[in-house]
């Protein structure tokens, strides 16, 4: 009986830091940073680099540390399009339980962009890496099907080890495509 009030007990206060947590707009945002909000950008790390909001600091969710979070009184989070940061509210909670205030911006960098606000794009990098995969993994697909009923059906096979594949990724979190695809000299 013991632990399930331990348990119970603990997604009580799961659920009240997330009750703290608040979805904010652009405009909203943009207040908070000029009042010095700290913005945390939740994506991959070649996500943000190909493209952020100024004023945010990268802390991809695989890595997020509560200490990036102690020294500001507001906290906000972000993502592409505000799924992450929703998805993972539990998580963002215990990383900024030292702030006051904390909040997340409802629409990620798409919101921010669509409400007309700047941000900076660096068009030396590749493609985010995901994009990457997808893009090769549909060629490849594409490939195997054409080669299967032009030269021989045997082709079939590679559009059926790519599906296994992406099977495989979504299942277990490990992806060897982009594996592959970021130790090539355009993601260095």
């Amino acid at each position: 009986m013991f632990p399930v009030v331990s348990y119970l007990s603990i997604i009580l206060m799961i659920k009240e830091f997330m009750m703290n947590i608040t979805k904010i707009t652009a405009r909203q945002l943009q207040e908070k940073l000029a009042q010095g909000a700290l913005l945390i950008d939740i994506r991959d790390a070649d996500e943000y680099s190909h493209e952020c909001i100024e004023q945010a600091v990268s802390q991809p969710l695989t890595g997020l540390k509560p200490e990036i979070c102690n020294n500001s009184p507001c906290v906000i989070f972000h993502c592409q399009s505000g799924m992450r940061t929703q998805a993972n509210m539990a998580l963002l909670a215990k990383a900024s339980a030292a702030a006051a205030e904390v909040y997340i911006l409802d629409g990620g960098l798409n919101a921010w962009k669509k409400a007309g606000f700047a941000t900076v794009v660096n068009k030396a990098q590749p493609l985010p890496l995901m994009r990457q995969v997808q893009i090769a993994a549909g060629s490849l697909v594409l490939l195997g099907v054409i080669l299967g009923y032009s030269v021989s059906p045997w082709c079939f096979l590679l559009s059926g080890f790519v599906g296994a594949g992406l099977i495989f990724a979504g299942v277990s979190g490990f992806c060897g495509m982009a594996v592959l695809l970021s130790k090539c000299p355009w993601n260095k």
